[in-house]
């Protein structure tokens, strides 16, 4: 045995910050996702709307990438993208993606997996035109996921866009826009003692209404 297979065979925490119960959560996993971010922000976590998105295309292979969280609410999770990247290429293809929110210094999981689909022009164009100009201009420089030669290649047009809109809107690139993960299942996942972790699974019934399960873990 190596010492570093050693050392991760033997790498392990014991949880014991908190408990989840099926008569502590809401009847509704969009506000208990809120109840548990919030919480996350008090804790002043580092990009605690960082998350992992799965997706994968005809071929069935799956890619992950951490993206941010820019809205959530009963439509669903917001995050804004490339459409011409690969996880854009795949969306398009096909639509069903998994979520993962995971807050370590809180012991807590949040899996999310569901239906994605475009948001709005407008909703799209409102976003983008909220964002710092040197952001705005980075979405016109990037086609996101294609071969560069360079970095020179990517800074020098950066610098040539920065010139062009020093006084100019920066239009929003037709190719950029928001998305919403439309949930049919959420899980909230506590640590515990001895791996006896919590899991309350909410699983749409219906359009209105949700069932609460707990998983073994």
């Amino acid at each position: 045995m190596t010492i570093e297979k050693e050392i991760l065979e033997n790498l392990r925490q014991e949880y014991r910050s908190a408990k989840l119960s099926e008569k502590d959560v809401t009847a509704n996993p969009v506000s208990q996702f809120g109840k548990w971010f919030k919480e996350a922000l008090a804790a002043n976590l580092y990009e605690p709307n960082a998350m992992t998105l799965a997706t994968a295309g005809i071929d069935r292979k799956p890619s992950a990438r951490i993206v941010l969280l820019k809205g959530h609410d009963e439509k669903g999770f917001v995050f804004f993208s490339n459409y011409l990247s690969a996880k854009g290429k795949e969306i398009a293809k096909n639509p069903a993606v998994a979520l993962l929110f995971y807050w370590p210094e809180l012991e807590r999981q949040v899996r999310i997996e569901g239906t994605i689909e475009k948001l709005s022009k407008e909703e799209s164009e409102r976003y983008f035109q909220s964002r710092p100009k040197a952001s705005q201009i980075g979405a016109l420089v990037s086609q996101q996921s294609q071969i560069l030669e360079n970095r020179a290649e990517l800074e020098n047009k950066w610098n040539e866009l920065e010139t062009v809109y020093a006084d100019k809107k920066v239009p929003k690139p037709a190719y950029w826009g928001g998305y919403v993960v439309k949930p049919t299942e959420i899980e909230f996942w506590q640590g515990r003692q001895s791996r006896l972790h919590d899991r309350i699974v909410y699983k749409k019934a219906d359009k209105q209404t949700w069932k609460i399960v707990r998983l073994a873990p």
